[in-house]
């Protein structure tokens, strides 16, 4: 039977309420987790349900993931996963269809339980997909405790809800990923400018490791060097403090992940380390919970020095983004590393000279004094360095002290 005008006017103020509580609880909510539990509670309030559940998409891991709940402590947040056609949930996200189960909603052949949700146990149930775009976002669930009849009203205001759910979702994740490309370039400038400030390499790759971590989120970072022969990867810096983690041996590049990245001369992506044959230490990433690992080679001049190790707690499919990112951050450390090298570098031939310079104004007092030819002197000078257990340097300056106060007498 039509509704009366009567009651149409009714169901489309009730519909704007929810919008305009809807856009509440956009503009107070500048969080994703925050914006899906407030969107769960408003929801289960204007539409009289006993529970609603928010699931969203995660296309790396192709499956639909528990992100809102209207009871803000619920455990199973994160944890109640879905594959795609799986249970209601997943056939109303494969389909894009609605559906919607007045009574005995568990009986319905499409249904998967899990004993930990207890809307599992609700009877009534209505399942809308939520899309932006075509594409698919996420699913909503309403439930009922008691049998509920979904009329045609309620299914279309939940339809409009999923859309407006989506566009909010839409517009928080592109200001969360605005903000994390901020803070990427931010720390990129950082490292530039510690860098720059020439500071000890130690405290340049330990920095590195740190900000790389934050920036990709990564529950391990790490930095290694090839040993000068080219054939091992150290850990050198790490912002791990798994002590077992630090402790690794060095890994063979012909025999391990890191290594491959280095043969390559590419980033190298694992989705699970514990199941990769190449990876060295699988007890060790089993025992840590690593999951996907990115490798990317720190290259100076087109010769790889060394390797920069990204771990994820999670499965994780790397972007194309985040592997750019990754391997800016790479250069950078190898400018560090190559520029310190060879600050380094000049300071040991600065050294060098200033150390023949002595030995030669040593021999020389030696020759006057004890009547010796030049290579007798600096016999004498290396031998009382062995004896001593001294640098040739240092005996060297003795000698020149000797002669000094010999002088001032």
């Amino acid at each position: 039977m039509p509704l009366s005008l009567k009651d149409q006017l009714k169901e489309k103020d009730r519909e704007i309420a929810v919008l305009h509580e809807i856009a509440r609880v956009v503009s107070s909510s500048p969080g994703l987790d925050e914006l899906l539990q407030k969107f769960c509670l408003m929801i289960t309030e204007q539409i009289k349900a006993d529970s609603v559940l928010i699931y969203l998409f995660d296309e790396n891991r192709d499956e639909l993931i528990l992100r809102g709940s209207d009871n803000p402590m619920s455990q199973n947040i994160g944890k109640v996963k879905l594959k795609l056609g799986e249970g209601v949930t997943g056939w109303v996200a494969e389909k894009r269809k609605i559906a919607a189960i007045s009574r005995h909603a568990s009986e319905d052949p499409r249904f998967k339980a899990f004993s930990s949700l207890q809307e599992d146990r609700y009877e009534a149930f209505m399942s809308v997909p939520i899309t932006l775009k075509d594409e698919l976002v996420g699913v909503m669930n309403i439930h009922h405790r008691k049998p509920h009849s979904h009329s045609p009203l309620e299914v279309k205001l939940a339809e409009r809800i999923s859309e407006e759910i989506a566009e909010a979702i839409g517009h928080v994740e592109l200001h969360e990923v605005a903000q994390k490309k901020t803070r990427q370039i931010e720390t990129l400038a950082r490292m530039s400018q510690t860098i720059a400030q020439g500071a000890y390499i130690r405290e340049i790759l330990q920095l590195i490791v740190s900000m790389t971590a934050e920036m990709m989120g990564s529950k391990i970072c790490s930095l290694m060097l090839l040993d000068e022969k080219g054939r091992d990867l150290k850990i050198e810096a790490t912002q791990s403090l798994s002590d077992e983690y630090k402790s690794k041996p060095p890994v063979p590049v012909k025999q391990s992940v890191s290594g491959r990245a280095i043969l390559e001369k590419r980033p190298i992506k694992v989705p699970d380390v514990s199941k990769d044959p190449q990876y060295t230490y699988p007890d060790i990433a089993r025992k840590e919970h690593l999951k996907s690992l990115l490798v990317v080679p720190m290259m100076v001049k087109d010769k790889p020095i060394g390797v920069l190790n990204c771990y994820t707690a999670q499965l994780h499919e790397f972007s194309p983004e985040e592997v750019q990112l990754v391997q800016a951050v790479a250069n950078q450390a190898g400018v560090a590393i190559e520029h310190t090298r060879a600050i380094e570098k000049a300071l040991e031939a600065q050294e060098a000279l200033e150390t023949r310079k002595v030995i030669e104004r040593a021999k020389g007092i030696l020759m006057r004094q004890q009547g010796l030819v030049e290579e007798a002197a600096f016999r004498l000078i290396q031998r009382q360095a062995m004896d001593r257990r001294k640098s040739m340097k240092e005996v060297a300056e003795a000698i020149i002290l000797s002669e000094e106060i010999q002088q001032k007498k």
